[in-house]
């Protein structure tokens, strides 16, 4: 193992967004929270069955917005029309819905900012030191402004955020589409590029796309689940990596 916690062949470091270079998945949660429960009291009335985190889990964290409403609402049996992305926020439909916690999202990043975390920034500081090649893999659309507004955008030789996986037409995680993309942008293998993810969805497509090392950042003591979906070791702060000792975590 490296310095930097990783085989010796890997060559480029691929990491997802939120949750891992940013603070900013409690947000994510808390609006999809307040859309969902919106939608479901309108639809079930006052006992309807709120929105959790187990949810937000399972069938959101780390999938494109559409697919995120589309899976968790099949959990509860419910189906409705796709509609288009130009719906308004809030309409009675897939990407309504969707645009609705977009709404909501960026109103309470507005309002209270957007923080990194110091250890993932020097993890990658450490890593470009090196020689790797580095990629931020994101269903968010937003990705770029966070980036912008951590100061951040300069860390990373490629982009593969929800805007370009449209753009380009690739499916979302739990698919490997986006990672094996911006694995081809940075001229690497998939054999020899690690994976950083602190979703289920994201260690799925790190196993499907056969990556040569995948990462789970463990911010919500869930590191069995991590490890089951496909995690080769789970951290819960990337900076335990630098120095290349395996730790208690490794496996």
């Amino acid at each position: 193992m490296t310095d930097l916690g990783l085989p010796e062949n890997i060559l480029a470091c691929l990491f997802d967004l939120d949750g891992v270079i940013s603070r900013t998945a409690a947000v994510h949660a808390a609006a999809w929270k307040q859309a969902f429960d919106a939608f479901l009291r309108e639809r079930d009335g006052a006992d309807f069955r709120p929105f959790t985190d187990a949810d937000y889990a399972q069938y959101v964290d780390g999938r494109p917005r559409a697919d995120g409403v589309r899976t968790f609402l099949a959990s509860r049996g419910v189906g409705l029309p796709p509609g288009t992305p130009d719906d308004p926020p809030g309409a009675a439909t897939v990407h309504g819905l969707a645009r609705r916690k977009n709404e909501l999202f960026l109103e309470r990043i507005r309002g209270g900012g957007v923080e990194a975390y110091d250890g993932t920034l020097r993890y990658i500081a450490a890593a470009r030191a090196d020689g790797l090649r580095t990629a931020v893999v994101s269903a968010s659309a937003n990705c770029r402004d966070i980036l912008r507004a951590l100061g951040a955008e300069h860390l990373f030789d490629t982009r593969v955020d929800g805007a370009v996986a449209a753009e380009r037409g690739l499916p979302g995680k739990p698919r490997p589409d986006t990672f094996l993309a911006a694995a081809r942008d940075l001229g690497v293998p998939p054999g020899r590029a690690a994976v950083f993810e602190d979703a289920l969805a994201g260690m799925d497509a790190g196993r499907a796309g056969r990556f040569g090392y995948v990462v789970g950042v463990d911010r919500a003591g869930r590191s069995d689940a991590l490890y089951a979906h496909g995690a080769d070791r789970v951290v819960t702060d990337l900076a335990e990596l630098i120095g290349g000792s395996r730790g208690p975590g490794g496996r």
